[in-house]
């Protein structure tokens, strides 16, 4: 672990390599486990408002669970998160023809619909943040689902902070990941 700023931030996402593979593991991280993608407090509203906007691109079991139960639902932990259709995949999540689950946010944003891509946390992944009352940890989500994804990532030789780099200047902003470019270039 090494700190930057107010984050502790795991070696891992420096050592560790990691590109989804959506052909191999078809978006199983959307639609396997048993709790819905985290949203920061400041997402909640966001996605009440653009609900509207992406609900064209929904599976009507997904608009029936966000209908019945909201656009972000509290979690067994206290925290928010998406809702789940059958205790198990996102809400949100679509399926292409060839089973691959995709994220219905992004595919609106994607279209022009919205202007904000999707949850901080789901944009993110494999990389996990926790907020705590001093600090923020940053750490590596490891999961057996996204082994093909370490592959691809070892094979072409991206670590995750270079992977998930969008995600984590939206998160923390460039200065934070200019010093972890940093720490990744001391680091090797």
């Amino acid at each position: 672990m090494f700190q930057l700023g107010k984050t502790i931030v795991s070696e891992a996402i420096i050592e560790k390599d990691f590109v989804c593979n959506l052909t191999a593991c078809k978006g199983a991280c959307c639609i396997d486990g048993n709790a819905g993608a985290p949203v920061a407090d400041e997402e909640t509203e966001i996605l009440v408002d653009i609900y509207s906007k992406v609900k064209p691109f929904l599976r009507q079991e997904g608009i029936d669970v966000i209908e019945e139960h909201g656009a972000f639902v509290k979690g067994d932990d206290g925290e928010w998160e998406t809702p789940l259709v059958n205790d198990s995949e996102c809400a949100y999540v679509t399926i292409t023809k060839n089973g691959t689950a995709k994220c219905g946010i992004e595919e609106a944003y994607e279209q022009g619909a919205i202007t904000w891509k999707k949850p901080v946390s789901c944009h993110l992944y494999p990389v996990r943040v926790r907020e705590y009352t001093e600090l923020t940890a940053v750490n590596y989500h490891k999961w057996q689902i996204c082994d093909p994804a370490c592959a691809l990532g070892e094979e072409m030789q991206v670590p995750i902070y270079k992977f998930v780099k969008e995600a984590l200047i939206r998160k923390f902003g460039t200065e934070w990941y200019a010093e972890l470019e940093q720490v990744a270039a001391e680091h090797m």
